[in-house]
């Protein structure tokens, strides 16, 4: 490769990496948001990023979201986008092993302005929680917690969504990992898996989003 050749690439990448950064920070969070992301990195937890929770208040606003999933309460960071997506008299249902953690998101949640009737926190691991819910009861779920169990998350989504609903997926590329072959990590190994369930699938819609950490989505036919 000639000096000039490898200029370029470095040129084309250095673009395509700031498009990146400039598209994820694009929309500007509220203070509610910022203290709920303050309070998710003084726990450890690695929060939604702006562009990531811009993606899913557009998906809730474009599907006039009234009954969402989320698996994985973290700090409210997610949560809050889409609330603010929603409908008015939606309802958000989250889902997390951690009682500490939802008791911040309740917090968060009534920072940023919403009645505490608009959500429904339900402590437990997903895959006992999820099958308790109704059948083709929602419009949209919403997944960022164990990515080896991101699977039976999918089966079990196209069980909870209506026809038209959509499922997300945070963390598809595990920082590229799974994206290079060379990794054979059991959680890179899953998201390959679950990336060719999703897109081979005769009943969803894919779409793979650079935002983030990789944002995987997916509409469930109608």
């Amino acid at each position: 490769m000639t000096a000039d050749r490898e200029r370029a690439e470095r040129a084309i990448t250095g673009n395509r990496q700031a498009g990146w950064a400039f598209a994820d920070a694009f929309v500007a969070e509220d203070d509610a948001l910022i203290r709920a992301r303050d309070r998710s990195h003084a726990h450890g937890l690695r929060p939604v990023s702006p562009g990531t929770g811009a993606a899913l208040r557009l998906l809730a606003a474009a599907g006039d979201a009234k009954s969402v999933v989320e698996i994985g309460t973290g700090t409210g960071v997610s949560g809050i986008h889409l609330l603010h997506g929603m409908r008015q008299d939606g309802v958000l249902t989250t889902v997390d092993t951690e009682p500490d953690r939802q008791q911040l998101a309740r917090e968060g949640y009534r920072e940023a302005g919403f009645a505490a009737n608009r959500s429904r926190f339900i402590c437990g691991r997903a895959l006992d929680v999820l099958p308790r819910l109704t059948d083709g009861g929602y419009d949209l779920v919403f997944c960022d917690a164990d990515r080896l169990e991101y699977l039976d998350y999918l089966q079990e989504s196209l069980r909870l969504l209506r026809p038209g609903g959509v499922v997300c997926f945070e963390g598809a590329f595990a920082q590229g990992r799974a994206l290079n072959a060379a990794h054979q990590d059991a959680e890179a190994l899953a998201l390959r898996d679950l990336m060719r369930a999703v897109r081979d699938s005769p009943d969803l819609a894919p779409v793979l989003l650079p935002t983030d950490d990789g944002l995987l989505c997916a509409v469930r036919g109608r």
